[in-house]
């Protein structure tokens, strides 16, 4: 039987229509698949715990303890003062760190990191140390710690702000990092009040 010569022509237009869609089929979803893992990888580089290091973690964990004791600290604060600088500043202290507290526990779940949720053996020490004073010498004795405590502070949030390998928790200290910056004047002005009011006083 002979086939026509437009016949032929269809035939051969088919046959290589099946071809070309037999070579490109398979790899369209392996392309889209590779495409899905890029960005996956991706996201998890910038979201999830990939990129979090152990220095990461540390400045993390540190961090949430310490806002935890500036909050306990100053309500003890607003509560035992008795200069009115100190209670507004141990109001402040939990203002802000309540604030500092509650952005950096989203930061920590995103990055799969379990948080304390108690204070240091060091912060119940002094918590138990400033319950037993009143008056000028727990003033003295908090703001002493606070200027102590926010150099620490300030010094470890500007070196996170500078070598953090993780972007969300270098951000966090590097946004939290004025405020540390702005207690600490605010300590070292109001703690030389203390000292000279509690002088003589024997309120420890």
């Amino acid at each position: 039987m002979k086939i026509s010569s437009s016949c032929r022509a269809r035939l051969m237009s088919a046959s290589l229509c099946l071809m070309i869609a037999a070579f490109i089929l398979p790899t369209v979803p392996a392309a889209a698949q590779q495409g899905q893992s890029t960005m996956s990888n991706m996201n998890g580089a910038q979201n999830g715990p990939a990129n979090v290091t152990a220095a990461d973690k540390k400045f993390v964990k540190d961090a949430a303890q310490g806002g935890l004791a500036e909050v306990e600290l100053g309500r003890m604060a607003t509560e035992k003062a008795s200069s009115d600088e100190v209670k507004k500043f141990g109001q402040r202290m939990v203002d802000d760190h309540t604030k500092a507290n509650d952005e950096l526990k989203q930061v920590a779940q995103s990055k799969g990191i379990d948080i304390p949720t108690g204070l240091s053996a060091k912060d119940k020490m002094l918590k138990e140390r400033l319950s037993k004073l009143s008056g000028p010498g727990f003033d003295r004795v908090y703001m002493q710690n606070m200027v102590k405590d926010h150099k620490q502070d300030v010094a470890d949030f500007a070196r996170e702000s500078r070598t953090g390998a993780d972007p969300a928790v270098k951000d966090f200290a590097s946004q939290t990092l004025p405020t540390l910056k702005s207690h600490l004047r605010e300590a070292e002005k109001i703690a030389p009040m203390t000292q000279s009011a509690s002088t003589g006083t024997g309120s420890e």
